[in-house]
Order: C-alpha cells, then structure tokens, then sequence
C-alpha cells in the first residue's frame, strides 16, 4: 500500500486525469485485490508497458520466472517478457592496434556490416603472427600503463615506498594479464580468487606466471562489497601478490578503454543467475581477449567451448558448496588450461592454440554483441520498425 500522504498525492494527481486512483494502485500490485500489498513500481510497469524485456536471453528467462504470478492464466513460457541481449560499440572499445589488423583484413566498411558473420571470416586468414603482434603491443600498452597508475595509487593510500613500486618493478609485457573490473558487488564472487590462498600465490609465482588488474568499486551501502574488497587486501604483503596484483583506483571510461584492449583474460564470477547481462566482456572479446566466465548473463550465449572457458551457470541454494566447487575449478581452468595455453609456443613464440581461440572468439562474439545488432533486434522485435 501507498503511505497516506502518497495516497492523498496520486488522488490529486488522478482526479485531475479523471482516472480511478484504486485501478492505478492496483496496477502496481502483483494480486492486485489484495488491500495490504504494497504498491510497486516494477508490477506498474509491466502491466502498462506495451512490452518488456530482459538484457539477454537468460535474464528474460529469470525475468518470467520472477514475475509469472503477474499472468496467473499462462504457462511459463507464455508470460509476455522478451530479451534483447546488450551489445556494445565497436568503434568505441577498439584499440588502435587491432583496429588497423581488423580494417586491413575484413575488407573496406567492415564496421558497417559486422553483425553479419560473414563479415568475420577473414579472421581465419589473418597470420598467426599478425595477431599475437597486436595482443602483445596492446598488452604492452596497457602495461606500461598500469606501472605508473600503480605506484600513484598505492602512494595515495599511504603505502610504503616498497610495496607501492613493486608492480611498477614487477609488471612485464610478456606475461599473461587477467582483468576484472566494475562493480564489486558481493554476488560478483571475487573472492572466489584467494578461496585457496596456497593456489593463488602458486599461480603468481609459478614459472608461468600471471598478473591480475582489478578496478571498481563496492556500493556505499554494500557492505559485503566493502568487506570483499578489503579481504582482499589483506593479501597484498606477500611479495608474490606485491608484484602481480594490482588494484586501480578510480576506474572510469578511460582506465576501463585501457583494460579491455590490454587483458588476455576477462574474468567474470557472478552468482548465478544475477548477471543480467554484463558488457565489459564484449568490449574484451573484440580486442582479442578471451572470457573466462560463468555462464549467466551473456557469455550463457556467447560461449561454444571453442572461443573461452566457463563455469557452471547452475543454481544453488547452498552458496558455499557452490563457491567451493567453482573456486576450485577456476584454479583448475587457469592451472591446467589457460596459463599452459598461452605459455606453449611453437618455434617462432607464437601460441597457436591460444591464438586459435582468439580467433575463434571474434568470429563468434564480434558478430553477435555489438551495438549495432543490439539496436536492430529493438527495432525489429519491440518498435516493429526494421533497420534499413
């Protein structure tokens, strides 16, 4: 129910409109009979919106699942809630480098077709080299970045001298650099990297190592965020994570521009299914990186056990069951399949299995999540206009 004076409000609101205060209230009720529920905004919206819609498929999947109760007369699979899966803009998120390789080999205008497939084909004929070319001056760049960006950071928190140049020291262009940026909600399951504090320094400071970019921030009022964060912290004394982790500060368009042209590895580890959608991802996905994900959100349809690697998307009420299994098998995957993947090179240092992948995931992820797709399924399934 509305508080009185909310009431006394919409019935000002209303007589003016000539309409029926109770039928506007009851719109926001999921049994809308029912006096002593509270009225609410979601269930307005739904029953007067001439279409709804989730941000991929299975977030419209969760979504006829939440609010079924809404149309008590259909079936599952009939509650009116589509999905139109994000996408992101190309152009924007491209760095220099692969966009000069992509430009010479997809043929002139290729941005304006790149939600046809076939668009991505050529991929498959750029040289081996080329492309391992291009990841590495990225990654370089993102590198020599994180060096000065680290050591400004940690001595605006009031480290020591030491501990705040240390990744400035550490950090090397030839290492394999894993990325996870944005909200640092709690059902992001970060910690799910130091559940096994004897396997996260081992894949630090093994003699294939790895170096990890964090940056985002909790929400004021997540205080589980906050204590996830600052968990983590707790491990930044040993010298293994001194050198190979580092948390950016301040993370914006332009740190976050950095981070998906230069990681190898885009790490995502939400409970699911809570990602609506995600597309940070995608943004990693056209530079060349590669997801390492759970499969919730978009990389549920992105994935084809050819183009990334995955976690399990199932429910389970026992979160820390779940958490253990999936923690375990995350340093299972970078142990035994990523980190040998993109270290085993050939006679001319080029990884061509990792590389095979790569390309594997911008024939497939190009194609299927940019913006440009996003908005003619909008136009097509919503607004019923076509795209020319």
């Amino acid at each position: 129910m509305l508080p009185a004076a909310g009431v006394d409000a919409l019935r000002v609101i209303t007589d003016r409109m000539g309409v029926d205060a109770d039928e506007i209230i009851r719109l926001g009720r999921t049994r809308p009979d029912d006096a002593g529920e509270p009225f609410g905004v979601s269930q307005f919206a739904l029953r007067t919106s001439r279409a709804a819609n989730g941000v991929s498929r299975r977030h419209g999947e969760v979504a006829r699942g939440m609010w079924k109760d809404l149309w008590p007369d259909r079936g599952l699979d009939d509650i009116p809630i589509g999905h139109v899966t994000n996408g992101v803009h190309v152009p924007t998120w491209l760095g220099d480098p692969m966009r000069e390789l992509l430009d010479r080999h997809l043929g002139e205008g290729w941005l304006h077709r790149a939600t046809d497939p076939d668009t991505w084909a050529p991929v498959d004929d750029i040289p081996d080299e080329a492309l391992w070319a291009v990841r590495g001056r990225q990654r370089a760049s993102f590198v020599d970045y994180v060096r000065t960006k680290s050591v400004n950071d940690r001595l605006g928190r009031d480290d020591p001298r030491g501990y705040a140049q240390a990744a400035a020291a550490a950090f090397d262009p030839d290492v394999l650099t894993i990325g996870f940026a944005r909200r640092l909600a709690t059902y992001k399951r970060l910690h799910l990297l130091v559940q096994d504090p004897d396997a996260a320094l081992a894949l630090l400071s093994n003699g294939r190592p790895v170096q990890l970019v964090m940056a985002g921030k909790a929400h004021p009022r997540d205080e589980e965020g906050k204590k996830l964060v600052q968990h983590l912290f707790t491990f930044k004394w040993a010298p293994e994570v001194a050198g190979r982790v580092v948390y950016l500060d301040d993370y914006d368009l332009s740190s976050a521009a950095r981070m998906v042209r230069g990681c190898d590895v885009w790490l995502n580890l939400p409970r699911p299914p809570l990602e609506a959608s995600g597309t940070s991802g995608m943004k990693s996905a056209v530079n060349g990186g590669l997801q390492l994900s759970v499969l919730d959100g978009w990389w549920a349809e992105g994935y084809d056990g050819t183009n990334g690697w995955a976690l399990p998307g199932e429910e389970d009420a026992d979160h820390g069951a779940q958490d253990h299994r999936d923690g375990t098998e995350l340093h299972r995957l970078l142990g035994q399949e990523v980190t040998p993947e993109f270290y085993e090179r050939d006679g001319g240092g080029v990884p061509r299995a990792w590389i095979a992948r790569v390309k594997a995931s911008l024939k497939t992820n190009g194609p299927a999540f940019s913006a440009t797709r996003m908005v003619r399924d909008y136009a097509e399934q919503f607004y019923g206009a076509p795209v020319r």
